[in-house]
């Protein structure tokens, strides 16, 4: 199930993407700008929201039509409350709805290639589905431990793949002449509240968004919207908003990359 690097064939453009819950529509939003500015993946590697995002790229929608999936949607729909054992949530309504709108049911029959990164809670590694069912892996690839139960693939426990690597880079840096990493979970220090809840929630996001400093000196194009951190992560109803901000984001990024160097990429060493 893990990736192995030998062999793979070699993709001008991939994409990598984080995590970030709801701000995955972001994501969305980057995508559109960048392939309005003919920046095209031939491989895409996404973490979490950015696997979700990703997927529904990947099985041959317009970023901008991914919307419609989700419109009228709210959070209870596609979670399911229970008795807190291993989760507050379960993610089975989830999957269906994946199940129910995805063309591909396995991740070999998508247009492009997509892998999908997962945290193997049982052995503590990082894995990489580059085959297999599409809709157990995206919704492990996006299981926040503790929020949801951990989804069981062939026997194993599966949870967010952002908690060991939120920002997919190195999946596919080997494989790539160019790398766009869209990070829509920047580190912000934002206001908070000082209960322990509070604080508690505060540790757990910067932790988890730390582990992709290093690898964002490893992409040949990096946008991060910085305008996202007031969104709760259950206001699926402004998912087109949080679009936008992506869009604007990166529209931006290249026009400013442009303007200063003569060039969006950055320039090797």
């Amino acid at each position: 199930m893990e990736t192995k690097n030998a062999n793979l064939k070699k993709h001008n453009i991939g994409y990598a993407l984080s995590g970030g819950f709801i701000k995955g529509f972001a994501h969305l939003g980057v995508m559109q700008a960048l392939l309005e500015h003919d920046i095209k993946p031939e491989i895409i590697s996404g973490v979490s929201a950015g696997a979700l995002a990703g997927v529904f790229y990947a099985d041959g929608n317009e970023p901008y039509k991914v919307l419609n999936f989700f419109s009228g949607h709210k959070f209870q729909d596609l979670t399911k409350m229970v008795i807190p054992k291993m989760g507050l949530f379960d993610l089975t309504d989830f999957i269906d709805f994946l199940k129910s709108n995805l063309k591909a049911k396995n991740l070999e029959e998508l247009k492009v290639p997509l892998i999908v990164t997962a945290t193997d809670f049982d052995h503590g590694r990082s894995v990489h589905f580059r085959k297999g069912e599409i809709a157990e892996r995206v919704a492990a690839s996006c299981c926040m431990p503790v929020m949801f139960n951990p989804v069981k693939i062939n026997g194993t426990h599966y949870v967010d793949g952002g908690l060991l690597m939120n920002l997919p880079v190195h999946t596919i840096r080997k494989e790539c002449d160019k790398v766009v990493a869209i990070n829509v979970s920047p580190i912000e220090a934002e206001k908070y509240k000082m209960n322990i809840v509070s604080i508690a929630l505060r540790s757990y996001h910067f932790m988890f968004r730390a582990n992709g400093f290093a690898v964002r000196e490893n992409c040949d194009l990096l946008i991060e919207p910085y305008n996202l951190s007031g969104y709760s992560n259950r206001e699926l109803e402004k998912a087109e908003e949080i679009f936008k901000q992506g869009y604007d984001t990166a529209t931006e990024t290249l026009a400013r990359l442009e303007k200063e160097n003569g060039s969006i990429w950055a320039e090797k060493e």
